[in-house]
């Protein structure tokens, strides 16, 4: 297992979308909930834009309902799942592996159990991880920041969205940077 390098970059890169469904969301603090919502719409868009692949979760869709609506076409996959951790879902790692990838990008809910779940198995799998910590969250911030703490310890890389949209974009000239730093603003 060796560690994250300091920088993801968007050609190693598939963006995971873990469970942000409207239930799961309307259980969070309103301020948390836009944030992380906007900031994985964010995240979706420019994946979409740099021809980065999208995986999206859902918990239990039965009962926590469909995605909100805010991605653009062109997720890898959609895969439904009952376990906490992705990895764990029936045709995630294979949906993962498809991407020929090894740098995960994880926004979602909640950070304490699904989003930690899942960095801690894509981890010991061999994958870069790297979790946008203002693009999930969970009902307390004492279980957020814990979440944090322990996947920092492990050896995850934690990081911010604009971070994360600079690194894959690498260069101002890039003909994207325009438009997608303006969704910053």
């Amino acid at each position: 297992m060796s560690p994250s390098p300091k920088l993801s970059r968007a050609r190693a890169s598939v963006l995971v979308l873990v469970d942000l469904q409207q239930r799961l969301m309307d259980a969070m603090p309103a301020g948390v909930r836009a944030r992380t919502i906007q900031n994985s719409a964010i995240l979706g868009r420019t994946a979409a834009d740099l021809e980065i692949p999208f995986i999206v979760t859902r918990q239990y869709p039965k009962g926590l309902g469909d995605t909100v609506s805010f991605l653009p076409e062109g997720a890898a996959a959609t895969v439904d799942k009952t376990s906490f951790s992705c990895c764990r879902a029936e045709n995630f790692c294979r949906s993962l592996e498809q991407t020929k990838r090894s740098q995960v990008i994880l926004a979602g809910v909640e950070t304490h159990v699904c989003i930690l779940q899942t960095a801690f198995d894509l981890i010991t799998s061999g994958y870069q991880v790297y979790v946008v910590e203002d693009a999930v969250c969970s009902r307390t911030k004492n279980n957020h920041r814990n979440a944090i703490e322990r996947m920092a310890r492990r050896g995850i890389s934690i990081t911010c969205l604009e971070s994360t949209l600079f690194e894959w974009l690498e260069d101002a000239r890039h003909p994207h940077f325009k438009r997608i730093s303006q969704l910053i603003k």
